[in-house]
């Protein structure tokens, strides 16, 4: 209800600032994205591959809370056939691919329903058809260029479900089986629907760190706008100027205008030079900037991680 209350109230700036800061953190409610998917022609700025992760990530909240209840957002998803194509139009080949992995991967969804969602997505990247068809050997996915303290996290985030979250489950599992009668016993079904998203998201960072490359940005190319690098951008039609600082694909903080380098934006203007012209999507619509100026971003001074390690409590994972 909030965006639909801000939206008819006119308090746009907010309600964008809602909607960055939600899909960005993952944290936006299912109803909030089913708003945004429907209304996204008006917000075309947030129909990005960050769209999607925070629709997967609000569905499986879902699944876990009210297992088996299709919701408002999973139906759009599934029954808007452009939705998919929409959101991953202007991002590269390698973020379809990391979609069409999680897809194939997701409990979300049954079979024929993933063989139809994956058609969409190779509907607009046609290089990607061996995935499903098995026809030709699958791409090496891209390296993801990353910082060292976002890879950091990442680590830290296996870490902790591989260490803490797992294992708990598995004691859950273990507690509501003995129960007895698993056919009605709603605590045993939810314990494995969340067994279920936590190997998912496993193997998700899992694929992440094995693609990940850290580095801290330093020295980067400046005689064209390149990855580690503040490129300031002067509007041509009202001489106002902007600076984005472009870093590594899980660096965004669209706050303070820092964009991951596989962003729409970042893509766009990844390779030009100073003086050249290019055409950008903002909020009014289709605009020119001239980039005006490109210099270094502030390295990432943070130590390299080591790699992360497997634990020896994943092999007591509940069957």
């Amino acid at each position: 209800q909030i965006p639909r209350i801000l939206n008819e109230a006119g308090q746009h700036a907010e309600l964008r600032t809602t909607l960055e800061r939600s899909v960005r953190e993952h944290s936006a409610t299912s109803e909030m994205l089913a708003w945004l998917c429907n209304e996204r022609e008006s917000w075309s700025e947030l129909v990005t591959p960050d769209l999607l992760g925070a629709i997967f990530s609000a569905l499986e909240r879902e699944q876990h809370n009210a297992p088996g209840r299709a919701s408002k957002l999973h139906r759009t998803l599934v029954e808007d056939r452009q939705l998919l194509g929409d959101i991953l139009r202007n991002g590269d080949v390698g973020l379809a691919r990391d979609v069409m992995r999680r897809l194939q991967l997701s409990p979300l969804f049954d079979e024929l329903t993933k063989r139809s969602l994956l058609a969409r997505i190779v509907k607009v990247h046609p290089e990607l058809e061996s995935m499903i068809t098995g026809s030709q050997a699958e791409e090496k996915a891209a390296p993801l260029i990353v910082s060292w303290s976002s890879l950091e996290k990442r680590k830290a985030e296996y870490e902790e479900l591989v260490k803490t979250k797992i294992p708990e489950n598995s004691r859950e599992i273990a507690l509501a089986r003995s129960y007895g009668d698993l056919s009605e016993n709603f605590e045993f079904k939810a314990a494995k629907q969340m067994q279920s998203v936590l190997l998912r998201r496993k193997a998700e960072l899992e694929q992440m760190l094995h693609n990940a490359r850290g580095t801290s940005f330093e020295n980067p190319d400046t005689s064209r706008v390149s990855i580690g690098t503040i490129v300031t951008l002067r509007n041509a039609e009202t001489n106002m100027e902007e600076a984005y600082t472009i870093l590594g694909a899980w660096d965004g903080d669209p706050d303070r205008h820092i964009i991951s380098y596989q962003t729409a934006i970042g893509q766009a203007l990844l390779g030009h030079e100073i003086g050249e012209t290019v055409s950008l999507n903002t909020e009014h619509g289709t605009a020119q900037f001239t980039i005006a100026s490109i210099q270094p971003a502030t390295p990432d001074r943070t130590p390299a991680p080591s790699p992360p390690s497997e634990s020896a409590v994943e092999a007591v994972i509940a069957k």
